[in-house]
Order: C-alpha cells, then sequence, then structure tokens
C-alpha cells in the first residue's frame, strides 16, 4: 500500500479528503494525519511517506517550508498541495517545487480520485523504473569485471576517444589522469600449449595469477584484464620498479609454480599512449619469445642477483650448470649484448630509480645495485649515463630525456 500524509490545520478539511474515496482502491493507506508543519515532517519522514497532502497555510511550519524539507528528506515522494481560489498566487510558487497537482477546498469527489489516480499511475511507473534499474544495477555487478574488461580491451586498442575513456574511468571510479604504466605478465606455460593443463585448469590458473598479482599490487591504483591473446595487463596509477616485478615472477612461482614474466612500460602522453606502450610490451615479449631458456633464465638470474658485487659469468654459468664460453656466446647472439653490459644496465636502471626517487647517499645507492666502492660506481655511472650520479640527482629533470631512453 502507498502511505498517504494529510497535512491541514482544519480538522474538517483532512476529513473530508480521508472520507471522499475509498482509498484502497488505488492501493493507498492514509497512514498519518497533520495539524502543522512541523508534526507533518516529523510524522512523514518516520513514515517514510509516498504522498503527501498538504495545505500552504499551517502553524509552526508553513507548507512551502515543508514541501521544501520534504523534497530534500524524501525526494521521491509524491506532492499535492491543497488550496483556496485566494491562494492560487501563493500556490505558484509550490509548483516550482515540483508539486503533482493541487486540489481546491472544499474538496470535491470526482476531482480527488482523478488527482488520486494520476498520482498511482506515477508511482507505479516511478516503483517500475525502479526495478528496472535495480536489475540492472544487479546485472552490472553480476558482470563487472566482464565490462570492465571489454573496455580496457577496447582502450589498449586504440578504439576509444579520450571522451569515452574518461567517461568510463569514472564509471569503474578509476583516476581520471592517464596511467603512469601499462605491465603485461607473460605466461610461459600457457603459449608452450602445455598438454598436461586442460582448457578448465588454465583458467583457473589464469585467475589465481591475476588475483596474487593485483594482491602485491595493491598499494597502487590499478585495473588488471586480460587481453584477447593471453597477456595479463595491467594499467597502473603509480610506479612499480624492478624489485616488484621479480617479487611478483618470484611469488607466482612459489604458490601456483607457474614461470612468469612481467614486462613494464612507461605511459606518457595521455590516455590514447596507453595503445602505444601496449603495443610496445607485446613486441618486446614476443622478441623474448625467441630467446633459449639458458639465456632467458640467465637473464632472470641477472635482474635477481645485479646487488650482488661478485656476481659475474662464471657465477651464473655454474648456476645454469653450462660453461662460462658458451653461456657468454648464447647472450651475445641472441642478446646482441655482452654478460658484463646486462649486469651494467640492470644497475644502472636500478640507481637511476634510487637517485631520482630516493634521498638515500650515493655510497649506499652504489652498495644497493652491487659496486663495492662509490668511485667504481661513480665511473660506471658516467660511462653510461654521461653524467656522475650526484649531476644527475640535482639535475634529473633536465636529463629525462637520457633517462627514458636508457629505460
Amino acid at each position: 500500500m502507498w502511505k498517504v500524509l494529510i497535512a491541514d490545520d482544519e480538522p474538517i478539511i483532512r476529513e473530508g479528503i480521508r472520507e471522499a474515496i475509498n482509498w484502497r482502491e488505488f492501493d493507498m493507506e492514509i497512514i498519518a494525519e497533520a495539524e502543522d508543519g512541523e508534526e507533518a515532517l516529523e510524522l512523514a519522514v518516520y513514515h517514510e511517506i509516498h504522498v503527501l497532502f498538504v495545505d500552504l497555510n499551517m502553524p509552526m511550519m508553513d507548507g512551502i517550508t515543508l514541501m521544501r524539507q520534504i523534497r530534500e528528506k524524501l525526494p521521491a515522494c509524491r506532492m499535492v498541495v491543497i488550496t483556496g481560489y485566494d491562494e492560487f498566487t501563493y500556490a505558484q510558487e509550490a509548483i516550482r517545487l515540483q508539486v503533482d497537482d493541487y486540489i481546491l477546498k472544499p474538496t470535491h469527489p470526482q476531482h480527488l480520485r482523478e488527482v488520486v489516480m494520476k498520482i498511482k499511475q506515477a508511482l507505479e511507473q516511478g516503483f517500475k523504473q525502479n526495478e528496472y534499474i535495480r536489475m540492472l544495477s544487479e546485472q552490472v555487478q553480476k558482470n563487472f569485471s566482464l565490462i570492465r574488461q571489454q573496455f580496457c580491451l577496447k582502450w589498449i586498442h586504440g578504439e576509444l576517444t579520450e571522451k569515452e575513456i574518461m567517461a568510463q574511468l569514472s564509471f569503474f571510479q578509476l583516476p581520471s589522469s592517464a596511467p603512469n604504466q601499462l605491465a603485461m605478465i607473460y605466461w610461459q606455460d600457457f603459449f608452450n600449449h602445455q598438454p598436461l593443463l586442460n582448457d578448465r585448469d588454465k583458467q583457473l590458473l589464469f585467475f589465481a595469477i591475476e588475483n596474487i598479482a593485483s594482491e602485491l599490487l595493491s598499494t597502487d591504483c590499478h585495473v588488471m584484464f586480460r587481453d584477447t591473446a593471453g597477456f595479463i595487463v595491467a594499467c597502473i596509477w603509480g610506479q612499480i620498479d624492478e624489485g616488484m616485478i621479480r617479487t611478483i615472477e618470484k611469488t607466482l612461482k612459489q604458490y601456483l609454480n607457474v614461470q612468469t614474466n612481467v614486462y613494464i612500460q612507461s605511459i606518457e602522453g595521455g590516455m590514447r599512449k596507453v595503445a602505444e606502450a601496449y603495443q610496445h610490451c607485446k613486441e618486446l615479449i614476443y622478441k623474448e619469445t625467441n630467446i633459449s631458456p639458458i639465456v632467458r633464465r640467465a637473464k632472470q638470474y641477472i635482474q635477481e642477483h645485479f646487488s650482488n658485487p661478485k656476481l659475474t659469468l662464471e657465477s651464473v654459468a655454474q648456476f645454469l650448470n653450462v660453461s662460462p664460453v658458451y653461456l657468454s656466446r648464447m647472450m651475445k647472439q641472441e642478446l646482441g649484448v655482452s654478460f658484463v653490459n646486462l649486469v651494467t644496465e640492470a644497475r644502472m636502471k636500478k640507481a637511476i630509480q634510487l637517485l631520482t626517487s630516493t634521498k638515500l647517499p650515493i655510497y649506499e645507492i652504489s652498495e644497493q645495485v652491487g659496486y663495492e666502492t662509490q668511485h667504481y660506481f661513480s665511473t660506471a655511472f658516467k660511462k653510461t649515463v654521461g653524467i656522475p650520479p650526484n649531476q644527475y640527482r640535482k639535475g634529473a629533470f633536465l636529463f629525462k630525456e637520457i633517462h627514458e631512453n636508457l629505460l
């Protein structure tokens, strides 16, 4: 039953409205009556009424003030003004408050029936709309991940305008600025068509990989999804470094026994540059999939141990159970760089990250990136970057282009 409240300081008017029609015929019930505005407001909020019949001239609080309060507290409430001929000009203010109709004193049953019928139809229409919105909202919630994934796929494939991207980022409660980085997780066994895994197990593992990676990235705002090729992609608002990359890879290996590689690409230049970063990252992955397992494991080992000053070609070869000569030749052949250059590159990347994001002394940075002395580190840094580390730190913003090229 729709709940109705009659607010009028004249008992005879309230009685006239109450008795003029059969309210149950319209699925309505007079839930309360009030003789002043303050009482009416209290009863309306308490009963959460659907319909208010309100006199304009009442003590304590007039009808206009009451309707303003009701519009704030019960915005869906339908309102009908009770007025006399001499108050009609005053009633125009009520019309601006979006009242549904008005009835004249004394109440005419036929007119009241017409007004109530119109109110009932409006209430039912509003109820149907709310039900439709509720059902739609439930469907959106059930399929939220799928809807978000479809948006992200269109985004990384460059199929959306900046305006469309901004609108949907707001819907998914993501920042309105472009992400800082794009990350891609490459699961080797999936692309190698591992025969021991059926489709169901693969999907479960994909889901577990996404969950673990997303949990590890919880300190950064991000959206994670899977592309049509089978890569797990994350747009990240924030910065993750090599340490986080290695943590993700190690954790996935430890808990799921899956071998993965994480690739990061910086994004600069706005929303539409996300598509370029995605393509760049994918090209890098396809390029590295042609690398032999030995060289890939060597690269992984270097990334995990570059901070060890005793890291040598011999120690890596021993770990991989191959000869140093063979490993050196394979790395040069497949990567186009020597073992020493690969180690130096990993150390310089980390050094640049520490120089630009921390206030650590140079000697501490040199230790963290695998150099036994500050002098040796400074010499290597200048040879690689072109300037000493202390100068780089002071004028990092001037050498941003050098930094980007190196990374």
